[in-house]
C-alpha cells in the first residue's frame, strides 16, 4: 500500500464535514446539518454496496457532526460546531502518532484489512511509517490552525482553513511525494536487485541491495563455498579493511548474493570466479540455514568443493602459491590462505574470523566435511 492509497482511505471520512461547510454558507446551519448528515448516510451506503464493507470512519464523522451540530443549535452558539474538525483531527493525530512512532501500526492493520491482496514487506512498512510521520506533522499543524481560527478568526476564515486549506495542503504533499518517489525509483533502478525469500527458499519478492543491508532484515539468499585441499585444510579469504562489514577478518573463501532472476548454480559459478578465479569446478550442497546479523538476514546455501588446484591467486596475496595462471583477480579479496583444522580451532573466538565463518566451521565439522 502506498501513500496515495493510505490517504484515500482517510479522506472519505471528511466529506460530510466539507459538505456541511459549503451547505452552511448557502442555506444556514440547520439545513447544512441535514444535508451533511444525508451525504454521510449515502456515502456509507455507497461504500457498503460497492466495496462490501462498513466504513466506520464515515459513520464516526457523521455522528460527531450530528452531536456537535445539535449542541450548537440548542445553545445557539456555533463555537461547539466549529471545534468539530479539530476534534476529528486530534483523533487522527493520535492514531498516526501511535502508528508512526511505535511498533503498533494501526494504519497498517487497517490497510491489511481493507486491502487483503496487498502484502507489505519490512521495507515497505518502514516507508509507510515515514509517510505517517509526515502526515502526523501536517495534521498537527492544520489542527492548531483550526483551533486558532475557531476562537480568533472570522467564520469565513475558519471555513477556508477547515475545508479548502485542507485540500491545498494535501495537494502540495502529494506533489512532494510524487517527486520524492520518482527520485527514489530512479536511484533504485541503478542498483543490483536481489530476491526476497521465506525460510524454505521460496521467492516472495525482490528488493534493491541497499535495502537488504540497512537493518530491515529482509531475508535474501546468498551462496557460500568452502574449498578444501587433500590434507583437509580449508581455504579462507581475508576481507579488505575498507569493507563496511567485518573488515580485515578471515572469512569463507567465496560468498555472495544471488541476483534477481539468477539461479543458485549461476550465482555460485559467478561468485567463485569473481572472488578466487575458480571455474569448471564441482561442488556439493552441505547446508541451508538462516543467518542474521545486526544489518541483514540471509538464507545461506553452503557448498564445499575439493577443486583447490583450480583456484587463481589474488594479486594482493603473498601467502598462497599460485596454482593456475589467470589474469582475473578479485578486488574484493585481500589475501587467500589455506588454514589447517587445528589452526582454525586455536583462533576461534579471538576476533580473527568472521562470526559467520566460525558458525560454518562448526557445521562442517558436524557433517564430517572436515
Amino acid at each position: 500500500m502506498n501513500r496515495t492509497k493510505l490517504l484515500r482511505q482517510l479522506l472519505p471520512g471528511f466529506i460530510p464535514l466539507f459538505v456541511f461547510i459549503a451547505a452552511d454558507e448557502i442555506w444556514g446551519t440547520k439545513i447544512g446539518l441535514f444535508v451533511a448528515v444525508g451525504v454521510g448516510i449515502l456515502e456509507m451506503l455507497w461504500i457498503a454496496i460497492r466495496e462490501k464493507r462498513f466504513e466506520k470512519f464515515v459513520l464516526f464523522d457523521t455522528l460527531l457532526l450530528v452531536v456537535l451540530g445539535a449542541v450548537s443549535v440548542w445553545l445557539d452558539n456555533d463555537i461547539f460546531f466549529k471545534l468539530k474538525p479539530g476534534l476529528i483531527e486530534l483523533i487522527l493525530i493520535a492514531v498516526l502518532g501511535v502508528s508512526a512512532f511505535s511498533s503498533f501500526n494501526i494504519i497498517g492493520l487497517m490497510g491489511q484489512r481493507y486491502m487483503k491482496d496487498v502484502q507489505l514487506n519490512d521495507a515497505q512498512m518502514a516507508q509507510m511509517q515515514t509517510s505517517m510521520k509526515y502526515l502526523f506533522y501536517i495534521f498537527t499543524a492544520h489542527t492548531v490552525l483550526v483551533f486558532y481560527s475557531t476562537f480568533y478568526m472570522s467564520k469565513e476564515a475558519w471555513a477556508f482553513i477547515s475545508g479548502g486549506l485542507f485540500y491545498i495542503i494535501f495537494g502540495v504533499y502529494f506533489l512532494f511525494e510524487m517527486y520524492r518517489q520518482r527520485r527514489i525509483k530512479k536511484q533504485l533502478s541503478q542498483e543490483e536487485w536481489v530476491p526476497l525469500v521465506d525460510e524454505q527458499g521460496k521467492v516472495t519478492g525482490q528488493a534493491p541491495r541497499s535495502q537488504v543491508h540497512n537493518g530491515s532484515k529482509l531475508l535474501h539468499p546468498v551462496v557460500h563455498l568452502h574449498v578444501l585441499n587433500n590434507n583437509g585444510s580449508i581455504l579462507l579469504q581475508k576481507r579488505p579493511v575498507n569493507k563496511s562489514i567485518q573488515p580485515g577478518k578471515w572469512d569463507t573463501a567465496v560468498g555472495g548474493h544471488i541476483s534477481a532472476g539468477e539461479t543458485l548454480e549461476q550465482a555460485l559459478k559467478k561468485e567463485a570466479f569473481e572472488e578466487i578465479g575458480l571455474k569448471d569446478f564441482t561442488a556439493q550442497l552441505r547446508k541451508v540455514y538462516k543467518w542474521e546479523s545486526e544489518v541483514e538476514a540471509e538464507l545461506v546455501y553452503m557448498f564445499i568443493s575439493h577443486d583447490f588446484k583450480k583456484v587463481a591467486m589474488n594479486r594482493n596475496s603473498n601467502s598462497l602459491k599460485k596454482m593456475e595462471s589467470s589474469n582475473n583477480y578479485s578486488e574484493e579479496v585481500d589475501q587467500l590462505n589455506f588454514w589447517t583444522k587445528n589452526q582454525v580451532q586455536k583462533n576461534i573466538g579471538k576476533g580473527i574470523f568472521t562470526p559467520n565463518f566460525e558458525y560454518e566451521f562448526n557445521l562442517l565439522k558436524e557433517n564430517g566435511s572436515l
